[in-house]
């Protein structure tokens, strides 16, 4: 295993941590610390990590046992097409999240805010929210898409696609983490760049979409074009 893959990988989980359930969510929390303790927060940033976990092992393996059926497809040139294909997919949908085309901060962001807002404060709650957000997400967690593709066309054993998934799901809550950290041990200095944050997203959310989905689909078409290149 190269370095490319791992550094590609960890590119693809910070743009992961900026999505509405592994970012704003969290931000929306802290900011309703008043109900909710910080440390709370880490029940659903953890419940996020098994549930992403999970679902890749799920998809990483099964795609293995499929191509143990089928022959070498998904591990031979072909299945380096397949990855080149959706990386080109993501760079291509992300034209579809054209902040002049539609209103940023309406629909889906007011209505995650609200169930934040108006949510439980019990550690039950917030496990219920993880598993909402993860199935919620389900249809547009692409850069996860594009990095469970990668780690399916590698030639890494089972043990090390497992250490990488688990390197990104880590990675991937990281910025979150230190936001419930940092809240927790200078909460003046911190809350207005919480607030800061939160109104960025209510007017950028979808520009900001479309600059991630971009980013991942170049990412993930660069290295199945690079190992296509050296094959």
């Amino acid at each position: 295993m190269t370095a490319a893959l791992p550094l590609t990988l960890a590119g693809l989980a910070l743009l992961d941590s900026a999505s509405i359930g592994t970012l704003f969510v969290p931000v929306w929390l802290l900011l309703a610390a008043e109900r909710i303790r910080a440390t709370r927060v880490l029940v659903y940033l953890g419940t996020l990590v098994v549930c992403y976990f999970a679902l890749g092992l799920a998809v990483v393996f099964g795609a293995g046992s499929l191509a143990d059926t089928v022959g070498d497809a998904v591990d031979g040139r072909t299945g380096l097409w397949i990855q080149l294909a959706v990386g080109v997919g993501l760079f291509a949908l992300s034209f579809r999240f054209d902040p002049k085309r539609r209103r940023a901060g309406s629909g889906g962001v007011a209505r995650w805010r609200d169930r934040v807002v108006t949510g439980s404060a019990s550690a039950g709650w917030l496990v219920g929210l993880a598993l909402l957000a993860v199935l919620a997400e389900i249809a547009t967690m692409l850069p996860y898409l594009g990095a469970l593709t990668m780690l399916t066309t590698s030639d890494l054993t089972a043990a090390g696609k497992a250490l990488l998934l688990v390197a990104y799901c880590l990675v991937m809550v990281l910025p979150a983490v230190v936001l419930v950290l940092a809240r927790a041990l200078a909460r003046a200095r911190v809350e207005p760049l919480l607030h800061r944050v939160n109104r960025w997203f209510g007017e950028k959310a979808t520009g900001a979409t479309g600059w991630l989905l971009g980013i991942a689909g170049f990412l993930v078409a660069r290295d199945a074009a690079a190992r296509l290149w050296f094959l």
